[in-house]
Order: C-alpha cells, then sequence, then structure tokens
C-alpha cells in the first residue's frame, strides 16, 4: 500500500470481502488435508459412521504399522521413486534445449516446428495406437514405457521458451559468440546458470506428475513388483470397495472377517496417502521461490 494514499470506504470494503474470501478458501483446502490426517490415526468404525470428521478420536496407529510391514508399499515407494527421478530428468533433458532452440531468432525454421509441435496439443493417436506403438518398441512391462511416452509437454516447452525469450538478453548470446563460445557450451555454461526458476518448476511440475501418476502403469505394467506406489494404493482401494459390496452375500463369520479387512484397508489407504503426499509436501518450500518467479513468465511486459 502506498503511503499517504488514503483508503475510501470501497477500498476498505474491498479488502475485506478479500480477507473472507482467502479465509474461505484457506479451509475448504485445510479441511481434507485434516480429515485425511486424522482418519490415518483414528478408529475406523468412527471414521466409517462419520462420528470423525474432524480431529482424530480413537487413536491407533495400525495403518501406519501395516505400512511399514507392507512390502508390496515398500516395493511401490521405491518404484514411483525411480520413475520420478528418471522420468522427471528425461523431462528437463529434452524440454530445455528444444525451448532453447526455439527461442533462438537465428533458429532456421522455428515457426514451423513450432506449429508442428502445438499441432500435437489438440489431436492426439488415442489410447490404442499409443498401446501398440510402446508393444513394438518392445517396452511393455518395462520402467521406459512410463518416462519415455511422456518425455516432453508441448505446453511446458511454451513456458520455457517464453522464459528464455524474455530473460536471458541477447546482448549476453552475441557476447558470448563473439568470444568464440559454441552453441552448446553457452547453453551449458550461461544460459542454464541463469534459468534456475524455469528449471526448478519444470522439475515440480513434471515431479508431481510422475508422483501421482497410475495410469500409464496400470496399462503397460504387467508384474506387479513393478507397480508405483500410486498403483499399490488403488489396489487397496479396490480391495476395500470389493469386501464392502461382497459382505452381504456371505455368512456372518465371513461378512465380519471381510468387514474388518476393510476397515484396515480403510486405515492403510489413509495412512498410504500421507506416507505418498510427504516427499512432495516436503520438497515445495525448497522450490517454493522459483516456483513463484517461473509462474510469473510472461505476466509483465516492458
Amino acid at each position: 500500500m502506498l503511503t499517504g494514499v488514503r483508503e475510501t470506504k470501497r477500498d476498505k470494503i474491498f479488502m475485506v470481502c478479500n480477507y473472507f474470501f482467502v479465509l474461505f478458501a484457506f479451509i475448504i483446502v485445510l479441511y481434507p488435508l485434516i480429515y485425511v490426517v486424522s482418519a490415518s490415526i483414528s478408529d475406523p468404525k468412527l471414521v466409517n459412521s462419520g462420528e470423525m470428521w474432524l480431529f482424530p478420536k480413537g487413536i491407533t496407529f495400525e495403518g501406519y504399522k501395516r505400512v511399514f510391514e507392507n512390502a508390496a508399499i515398500w516395493s511401490g515407494y521405491a518404484n514411483t521413486i525411480l520413475y520420478t527421478v528418471v522420468g522427471t530428468s528425461i523431462n528437463l533433458f529434452v524440454t530445455l534445449p528444444a525451448a532453447y532452440a526455439l527461442s533462438r531468432k537465428d533458429f532456421v525454421g522455428r515457426n514451423f516446428f513450432m506449429g508442428m509441435f502445438m499441432v500435437t496439443m489438440f489431436f492426439g493417436g488415442g489410447l490404442v495406437p499409443s498401446y501398440l506403438l510402446v508393444k513394438e518398441l518392445g517396452m511393455i512391462d518395462s520402467m521406459w514405457a512410463l518416462v519415455l511416452p511422456s518425455a516432453a509437454s508441448i505446453w511446458n516447452i511454451i513456458v520455457s521458451r517464453t522464459f528464455f525469450q524474455s530473460t536471458i538478453p541477447n546482448e549476453l548470446q552475441d557476447a558470448a559468440q563473439i568470444d568464440g563460445c559454441t552453441n552448446l557450451r553457452m547453453f551449458i555454461k550461461i544460459v542454464l546458470p541463469l534459468s534456475m526458476p524455469i528449471i526448478a518448476v519444470m522439475a515440480l511440475f513434471y515431479g508431481v506428475g510422475h508422483w501421482n501418476s497410475y495410469f500409464s502403469a496400470l496399462i503397460y505394467l504387467n508384474d506387479s513388483a513393478k507397480y508405483p506406489l500410486q498403483l499399490v494404493l488403488r489396489q487397496i482401494l479396490v480391495l476395500q470397495e470389493m469386501s464392502a459390496q461382497g459382505g452381504g452375500l456371505m455368512d456372518a463369520s465371513t461378512a465380519s472377517a471381510l468387514n474388518s479387512k476393510a476397515e484396515i484397508a480403510a486405515l492403510v489407504k489413509y495412512a498410504v496417502i500421507i506416507v505418498a503426499t510427504v516427499p512432495v509436501i516436503t520438497l515445495y518450500p525448497f522450490l517454493q521461490r522459483y516456483f513463484v518467479q517461473g509462474v510469473m513468465i510472461g505476466s509483465v511486459k516492458g
């Protein structure tokens, strides 16, 4: 707020409305987080009955105990970390050089290539042709089926290109060329060190995408030992749903046993959600500064 500028009545009303809106949005975002954390350490019977709606009741750490004892969850965790690290590295290796090349005014045919790239944003081959292509390339049931087909995002290339165009001065590139610097050396030694904001933003975008992805693994992976964490969590949800639906068709003892398993599955489900979310939440504060700079790319002109 500028010093010496007097607020009008409309300004005050506007600020009050803004505070109420922000507070309302904060509550909407915060409530699911508190609920999941509370449900992960609450008695599943109280959670299913609706008695636990905000703070934990009947505190139990059985869900986390089952998570730490479950080999499939730890295997899925390790697979997800591997897929995220390898996939994000490939994404950055493809996206940043492509975006830098397309940002150079002396790159012959850059408008043609940019147009061809943008076509893929509106038209795609579909699931069946994509599956047949991956199968013919021999990548079924391998990590490469998850990371190579999504090696580049055209939208992220456009955002990165905009960053290079608006942030890296042409004079700096001209001076480097006069000193005998090659394009590759200029990209590695000059451009990349000045591009930490966009590198961090792209790493965050791609990393979160790989971390939360499960559909590609569901389509391309057959070996359960290679399942990512999100697919393991999906299996837990399916088991819980099937147990709940099948309980009424069996005798009392069997239904009770299945109901008990469904309650444990629900408890494990919330615990896995917390365990799966912690790495992303932990990483974000370190990238927040660059993330704020990155999302402002192209918003200010002149």
